[in-house]
């Protein structure tokens, strides 16, 4: 789903999109003539990998995301802002593109499956 940034109404717009088997939710509203708040929930379930043995493990999804996307570069006028800003350069809110924005974050993160953690060795780095 885009939308234009200029099309963003200023009351909260419920929106729903799904990549795989991971849905995100939520609302949309614009809060100022360049700053849109999103607030939704990423739910589902995901395969990743293990990052002591490289088994794939699946992992199940339930993150709240607060964030603001910036219609351009951001400049912080006030210092009452302490969400996450995102800055879109192209006026086009791609809520598809955010989604996979998400999954990569998580997919880049370290997961250890449920095998390695039952493992009593653990290696340390000096």
């Amino acid at each position: 789903m885009k939308i234009e940034f200029k099309k963003v109404p200023q009351s909260p717009r419920n929106f729903e999109t799904e990549y795989d088997s991971v849905k995100i939710e939520g609302t949309f509203c614009k809060i100022s003539p360049s700053l849109v708040k999103i607030g939704a929930t990423l739910t589902g379930s995901t395969s990743v990998e293990c990052c002591r043995c490289g088994e794939n493990d699946t992992i199940t999804l339930d993150e709240k995301l607060n964030f603001l996307l910036s219609d351009g570069i951001y400049k912080n006028e006030s210092s009452e802002v302490e969400d996450l800003i995102i800055e879109i350069d192209d006026s086009i809110i791609d809520f598809d593109e955010i989604i996979q924005s998400e999954l990569s974050s998580i997919y880049s993160d370290y997961h250890i499956c449920a095998n390695c953690t039952d493992n009593e060795f653990v290696e340390q780095e000096y």
